[in-house]
C-alpha cells in the first residue's frame, strides 16, 4: 500500500501489514501512569497471577494506541484521526508479546474536494499469528498535498469563528 497516495487512489480491499513491536513492562507502567488506570490486572503481578489470565497483561487501549501508531501514516496525507470504533478484544496481549497490524482499506468517502474519509479495518496480531483485537479506524486523508495550504488557510480564516459557534468545520457530523 502506498501511504503517500492521494485518497482517491486507495482502493477498498487493499491490504497491508505493519512492522512489529514488542510490548514491555515500561510500556504498561508508562500507560498506567499517563492514564491513571492502575487496575491490578495491569499493575499488580501477585493479584494478576490469581486472575483468569494468570499474569499481568497490557491495557486494551494501550494495544489499540500501539496499533494506530504502527500504521505508517504519511503526515503529508493524513490530516487527522477521526474515529476508532467497534474495537473488540479477543485475547490478552501479554508483556513480551510482539504485535503487528494486518489491515485493509474498507471504505473511502469524499468529504469535499480536498479530502476523503478513509476507513481502515485493522487486526492486531501477536507473534503466534493469533488476533488479539480488531477495530475500524477512520482518518481524514488529503487528496492533494498542495491543498494543505488551502486547508490551513480555510481553517484559520473560517474555522475559528465556526468552532466558536459549535459548527463542524469539516462537515463530518
Amino acid at each position: 500500500m502506498n501511504w503517500s497516495a492521494p485518497a482517491v487512489e486507495l482502493d477498498p480491499g487493499t491490504r497491508f501489514t505493519t512492522r512489529g513491536r514488542t510490548i514491555t513492562e515500561a510500556d504498561v507502567v508508562g500507560f498506567a501512569a499517563l492514564t491513571g488506570d492502575w487496575h491490578p490486572q495491569h499493575a499488580d503481578a501477585v493479584w494478576a497471577a490469581g486472575s483468569p489470565f494468570g499474569e499481568r497483561i497490557a491495557h486494551g487501549m494501550l494495544v489499540v494506541s500501539f496499533a494506530v501508531g504502527l500504521v505508517p501514516f504519511d503526515p503529508a496525507r493524513v490530516i487527522a484521526l477521526r474515529r476508532v470504533k467497534d474495537a473488540v478484544f479477543r485475547r490478552p496481549v501479554r508483556l513480551g508479546d510482539t504485535i503487528h497490524v494486518e489491515g485493509k482499506v474498507r471504505e473511502r468517502k469524499a468529504v469535499g474536494d480536498e479530502a476523503s474519509l478513509v476507513t481502515l479495518g485493522i487486526d492486531v496480531v501477536n507473534q503466534d499469528g493469533r488476533k488479539a483485537c480488531g477495530a475500524q479506524v477512520e482518518v481524514l486523508w488529503r487528496e492533494d498535498v498542495e491543498a494543505e495550504v488551502a486547508l490551513v488557510a480555510a481553517a484559520v480564516t473560517n474555522g475559528a469563528a465556526a468552532a466558536a459557534c459549535g459548527e463542524d468545520v469539516w462537515g463530518l457530523g
